[in-house]
């Protein structure tokens, strides 16, 4: 018997077929004589064609590929459709050597061999049928599934081996034949494993490697809010909606890959991650940055920047870019402020002397903003304006709210000192107004904790913009007066806390939890700090310990909750806690 790459390279042995050879049926097809034709892929379509006839039909098949020609592609098509991945082992050898053939000679069909190949990717499914009706179409679950997932990548190389243009012409195909997200847990766990493969066997230096299972998953994440090729979990680690399962199983899926990548014998290789991390920052651009409150793909950028801590200022480098670049949309504008506020309060391993050099980037471009708008026609309150600019204060106020602590720790007097060299008493007081146009919940926490350490009074103006709001009644029968509206940017959080159950043990070490506020730390929010106060007798608020949130009740503000939102429904955030204003 000979071995595999043997068998693809041996030369075809002649096979003469009733009615002349398969290059006398081609030649009188050209010559407009199509019996034989006809009555060629008559046979080449019987379903319960055997071994031995296909293994001739391909011998001849690979000694006249210069015929099959794109006049021919509807003859293709039928070869193509032979059902050679389930049959003998010598079948499936003679058909590799069939694809290497036919797309050497002919690469006007590469792309229908692309496709037919990454179909087989996609568990196939039966019928079952009883008086002529079908009762069942489950998901057959094939002994031999992994096997010929092993054939498929074979294939691939064969043809990438012949055509080193496959890679362009295969990730669109990836893309297009993503199994929809009502498939089967099976069907979504095989099918993105197997476009990750053939990524890394035909794209190693391509720049579009991660782009077909992420755009996969990104479009489950619009859509929703292992052993071998089977899903083993606990109940316990199982999400109760059907799509929030699904997603949560690609999503370990795709940290598994980027783990894997980044690190070779235990180690982080450098230079698989910068190749990845270039890769992922692509796919969140084109696909991530434009869309709208996406609640959990976005975590793949917060997994592979918390690797290195150079990868997570390149992420908040690319982000500040964004947002200061005046020619970029204001929509992206302020989703990257949004996602420089939210990563600089979430990623545990970003270190303060970071998140300083953030906020001195960002408190500086705020205040030559003022310098720019604050006497000019333009020096009012307007979210169409200066979307961009109360995006950044947001960020801003947020990354106090969860990082001030460790501003302040060590050397409570240094601490103060750099904070009110930010003068956000200029920023909240100037003509833009951003506490007007703020989320509620992070302006109540921001004033709170900037009263405490006197950097700035903010319940004055807040008094003021509630007066500009109109409040109207909850229900037709009465009840609580709410705000019309508490969101004006209609901006969110990206990183909020991570809400499936199975992958979330690979963030949750790495991020940082909202810490619930005790009863002596919200008394201690309304007394502020006395100036010449000695620092030990300061430390206290500082280095005390407020519990950790596993779990308990928070609220994170976004852009489908205001501060009338109930608990229940997130966990880990900062409450809309509501701090008496100073009598």
């Amino acid at each position: 018997m000979l071995g595999g790459d043997e068998f693809i390279s041996s030369p075809p042995r002649k096979t003469v077929r009733f009615g002349g050879t398969l290059t006398d049926i081609l030649l009188k097809y050209d010559k407009g004589e199509t019996t034989d034709f006809e009555l060629l892929k008559h046979q080449l379509s019987d379903p319960d064609i055997k071994d031995a006839q296909i293994i001739n039909w391909l011998h001849e098949f690979r000694a006249s590929v210069a015929y099959l020609t794109k006049e021919l592609e509807q003859l293709v098509s039928i070869l193509l459709k032979l059902p050679w991945l389930r049959r003998s082992r010598e079948v499936v050898e003679e058909y590799l050597g069939f694809l290497g053939n036919l797309v050497s000679a002919q690469t006007v069909h590469l792309r229908p061999c692309l496709r037919m190949i990454v179909s087989h990717f996609v568990p196939p499914r039966i019928t079952i049928r009883e008086d002529d009706v079908d009762i069942s179409d489950s998901d057959d679950d094939d002994e031999n599934l992994s096997e010929n997932f092993n054939t498929c990548h074979r294939a691939l190389q064969t043809v990438a081996r012949y055509v080193p243009s496959t890679p362009q012409f295969l990730m669109p195909i990836l893309v297009e034949n993503f199994p929809f997200i009502n498939k089967s847990e099976r069907t979504l766990v095989s099918t993105p494993q197997q476009d990750i493969e053939d990524a890394e066997e035909t794209a190693n230096n391509s720049d579009s490697e991660e782009k077909s299972t992420e755009e996969g998953l990104f479009d489950m994440e619009e859509d929703e809010e292992r052993k071998g090729n089977k899903v083993v979990s606990s109940s316990s680690d199982r999400m109760a909606h059907p799509l929030a399962e699904r997603l949560d199983i690609l999503m370990t899926i795709l940290f598994s890959y980027i783990k894997d990548v980044c690190h070779v014998d235990g180690k982080l290789d450098i230079n698989n991650t910068k190749d990845l991390y270039r890769d992922l920052v692509s796919v969140f651009d084109k696909l991530i940055l434009p869309t709208h409150a996406s609640c959990h793909v976005q975590y793949f950028m917060f997994y592979i920047c918390s690797f290195k801590l150079g990868l997570a200022e390149a992420f908040l480098d690319h982000l500040w870019k964004k947002l200061h670049d005046p020619n970029n949309p204001s929509v992206i504008r302020q989703t990257a402020g949004s996602y420089i506020g939210s990563f600089l309060a979430r990623a545990k391993f970003i270190p303060v002397v970071t998140v300083k050099a953030c906020l001195d980037l960002l408190v500086n471009w705020m205040h030559k903003y003022i310098d720019n708008q604050d006497t000019g026609a333009n020096a009012y309150c307007d979210v169409a304006l200066h979307g961009p600019f109360y995006s950044t204060c947001q960020a801003v106020f947020y990354t106090l709210i969860f990082r001030h602590k460790q501003l302040l720790d060590g050397n409570l007097r240094k601490g103060l000192s750099y904070l009110q060299s930010l003068n956000f008493e200029r920023i909240v007081m100037c003509q833009l107004n951003p506490l007007k146009i703020c989320i509620p919940s992070v302006v109540n926490l921001f004033a709170a904790i900037t009263r405490k350490y006197q950097l700035v009074f903010c319940y004055t103006i807040i008094e003021r913009n509630n007066r500009q709001f109109i409040p109207v009644v909850r229900s037709g029968t009465g009840g609580d007066l709410v705000q019309t509206c508490t969101n004006p940017l209609d901006s969110f959080f990206p990183f909020d806390p991570y809400m499936l159950k199975r992958s979330k043990k690979t963030i949750d070490p790495l991020y940082q939890f909202w810490e619930e506020l005790s009863a002596e730390d919200l008394e201690n929010l309304k007394k502020p700090i006395k100036k010449g106060t000695s620092e030990d007798e300061d430390d206290d608020f500082l280095k005390g310990e407020t519990p950790q949130n596993d779990g308990v009740v928070g609220i994170a503000p976004n852009s489908y909750e205001s501060n009338t939102r109930s608990p229940v429904s997130s966990i880990g955030s900062p409450p809309d806690c509501y701090v008496p204003y100073p009598q």
